[in-house]
């Protein structure tokens, strides 16, 4: 089957950003000579076995397991012993060339949006009367590769509850109505929209230029005002364990895996993709080569940029504090990583006594 780095061997653009050059290039020379290699022996019956080496982009969707398996693990232990609820959290179309002109601020300003209405309306006693805690996680594409910014939270049914003495569990449905949380955020998306701009933060080219005119900002900050913001509450996880093996395939997620790529014959693209607009039918779709790789790239997120944040319980100074507290409170104890890491073998005799060898890059033989 075809992959992405087939693609992009084969096509050639000009006009990209350092990002989008660094991940394009990483992911045509992954596991290729480019990158050079590593070796490992086998102390049992002397074979070596020489492997090119990784790119570990996050954009590649061939690196992204390892990683993934990791960041799961270190989140094991931060699970409670409740439901979990899935959110996720919009914006309207209209504000998309403005946040694509601005990404690394406009997508810190939509993750904080979401992770602080959650928390503070969890505070609130009519809600939850509760520190809550919450996963943030940033996607920027639809299913066609279309720009499509958007947060997905993931938060337990639960806090510590404001006199910080007991653990206040949700109801089976989501604590805090949609409508509320859609206001909220879209109070503070703005509200962080507005401020940038004050502050000179925000910049402006090409059909936005005229944005950079403050009538023509409070504009369009009156018209995506008085729209109705989509935050979406999916179905409750049904256990912790669910919640792992949901954020193991989830948030380590690229804008399309290699598997969803039906053909590509050296001009065109034919992909398959869901139309959550048409009761999420399968469809499929081709394209030409410049532009699938073109809408690929739009995707890549600014250097060290992080798409993934915690708040509440969550956040990191709230770990040995009140999420510890909150473990004590629901006698929950951590759990075990459930992800078994196959043993690598020897490919000649099957044993596991590997270990690793200095092989010279610029040399065709091994000694």
């Amino acid at each position: 089957m075809p992959e992405i780095q087939d693609i992009f061997n084969k096509v050639r653009l000009n006009s990209l950003s350092p990002a989008q050059a660094k991940a394009f290039n990483m992911i045509r020379h992954c596991r290729t000579a480019k990158l050079g290699h590593h070796a490992e022996v086998c102390t049992e019956c002397g074979s070596v076995e020489v492997a090119y080496n990784s790119c570990r982009n996050r954009h590649c969707p061939k690196c992204q397991h390892s990683i993934q398996e990791q960041w799961v693990e270190s989140q094991m232990s931060k699970l409670l012993p409740v439901g979990y609820f899935h959110l996720v959290f919009t914006i309207p179309q209209q504000l998309n060339t403005l946040v694509f002109q601005n990404q690394r601020l406009l997508y810190s300003i939509l993750i904080q949006s979401a992770g602080h209405t959650v928390i503070e309306l969890a505070k609130d006693p009519k809600f939850l009367g509760a520190t809550a805690g919450v996963t943030s996680v940033l996607h920027t594409w639809g299913q066609n590769l279309s720009f499509h910014p958007h947060v997905h939270c993931i938060i337990p049914g639960g806090g510590l509850s404001n006199d910080g003495l007991r653990f206040v569990c949700s109801s089976k449905k989501f604590f805090i109505p949609v409508k509320v949380i859609s206001k909220k955020f879209r109070g503070k998306f703005l509200d962080l929209l507005e401020q940038s701009y004050t502050e000179g933060k925000l910049e402006f080219f090409n059909e936005a230029s005229k944005l950079a005119f403050k009538y023509n900002f409070q504009e369009l900050i009156d018209s995506v005002y008085r729209l109705k913001w989509v935050v979406f509450c999916r179905k409750p996880f049904k256990s912790p364990g669910h919640v792992v093996r949901y954020l193991g395939r989830y948030t380590h997620r690229v804008a399309i895996s290699n598997s969803r790529i039906q053909s590509f014959n050296g001009h065109t693209v034919r992909f398959s993709w869901k139309d959550y607009k048409d009761k999420s039918k399968s469809k499929e779709m081709t394209l030409a080569a410049d532009e699938f790789t073109r809408r690929f790239l739009l995707h890549v997120l600014p250097d060290k940029f992080i798409k993934i944040r915690h708040y509440g319980l969550l956040c990191s100074r709230n770990i040995r504090t009140k999420l510890s507290k909150c473990m004590r409170l629901t006698g929950s104890k951590p759990l075990v990583a459930a992800i078994k890491k196959p043993m690598k073998t020897c490919r000649s005799c099957g044993s596991s006594q590997l270990i690793p060898f200095i092989v010279n890059h610029y040399s065709s033989a091994i000694p």
